[in-house]
């Protein structure tokens, strides 16, 4: 199985930019794993919130391949603890997907094509986090997800 992490916009902060690439790197012992970044869309101030979604949504869609299993973070999704993700990663390696895409929208979401292609939706939390803190997060739990599948050292409970 691959991983491919879709985000939209660029992440403007270098640190955040370097310590999302350390995890990425460190999952490469253990995955196929991709960062996809998506452009803002130009002149997003002048659509309307619907309209930005849309745009969004058809770059997002137009990155999937068929066989491609699209997972959205969306706030309404279902939370997991680390050890749960871990066995989340598990279960689809088992099931046979070719690749789990993992899709971070837009300030204001997924538009209603993206939702009705998706197969899941996923949490971190209750809180709101920027969705560049967002990409930090979810690469570092997909890679405590791994090490705690191998049982190695760096989660602890």
């Amino acid at each position: 199985m691959q991983i491919t992490l879709i985000a939209i916009g660029k992440t403007d902060r270098a640190e955040l930019e370097e310590l999302i690439s350390i995890y990425a790197k460190r999952l490469q012992h253990y995955i196929k794993f991709e960062f996809r970044i998506i452009p803002d869309i130009k002149n997003s101030k002048n659509l309307s919130e619907a309209q930005q979604k849309e745009k969004e949504g058809e770059l997002i869609l137009a990155q999937l391949q068929p066989t491609d299993t699209l997972v959205l973070l969306d706030e309404k999704g279902k939370q997991y603890t680390s050890v749960e993700f871990a066995d989340y990663l598990q279960k689809r390696m088992n099931s046979g997907i070719k690749n789990l895409v993992l899709a971070i929208g837009g300030p204001y979401g997924f538009s209603e094509a993206v939702y009705a292609k998706c197969s899941g939706k996923i949490s971190l939390s209750k809180m709101t986090f920027s969705h560049q803190m967002v990409r930090l997060f979810l690469v570092e739990q997909i890679y405590r997800g791994f090490t705690i599948l191998r049982n190695e050292p760096y989660h602890h409970q």
